[in-house]
């Protein structure tokens, strides 16, 4: 999220104003911010993740979205770019310019210094609000780390862990496991990950 917010009376004026922006920005509580820029490890981890979870769901009715489409969560009002989003069976869209999702399945971020306490904070208490939402990764971009928050029963959240380039990470509900040499091919400067992987 950006540090500069500008004032949007409503969501119709910011709609309007995104959709001929050349540049992408968040819209909350009134408010547009504009999306501060991806590293090039940014980039490359969320472009790794796009092809391994294209290449897993080829032939399930899923579909893998990278960065440009906005999701908007409709109980909160917050419009939004996920570094991924993957939605299964119809989509379902604000309205008849189609580039607004209201039921992805399951969002990425890839977390960056300026923007990991808002991606694990503020943002996910959105995206919570989301009823089609299943489950949430999280990707570390400093070492090899990925933290999976998968929607169980009564509103709770059930948090699953691998970390280290030997590790997978199992997503049940898209019935696929990533590899972390995959999500993370060609990413230099890693740090080991931490001790332990769970999978």
């Amino acid at each position: 999220m950006a540090t500069e917010p500008q004032t949007c009376l409503s969501a119709t004026d910011y709609l309007a104003f995104e959709r001929e922006a050349e540049e992408r920005h968040e819209f909350v509580n009134g408010q547009i911010y504009a999306r501060s820029g991806a590293s090039p490890d940014h980039g490359l981890i969320a472009t790794n993740l796009a092809r391994e979870l294209s290449l897993a769901l080829k032939n399930k009715p899923c579909r893998v979205h990278a960065t440009d489409l906005r999701v908007k969560v409709d109980e909160t009002g917050l419009y939004t770019y996920p570094d991924l989003v993957v939605v299964c069976g119809d989509s379902q869209f604000d309205d008849a310019k189609r580039d607004t999702l209201l039921n992805p399945l399951m969002l990425v971020e890839v977390l960056s210094p300026s923007t990991e306490a808002y991606d694990r904070g503020a943002k996910f208490e959105h995206y919570r609000r989301l009823p089609s939402l299943s489950c949430y990764l999280l990707v570390a971009q400093d070492k090899p780390h990925l933290e999976l928050f998968r929607r169980l029963e009564e509103g709770l959240w059930q948090l699953s862990e691998a970390s280290g380039l030997e590790a997978g990470l199992a997503i049940p509900e898209l019935g696929v496991k990533l590899a972390l040499s995959e999500v993370y091919d060609k990413v230099s400067g890693l740090g080991p990950g931490l001790p332990e992987a769970v999978s």
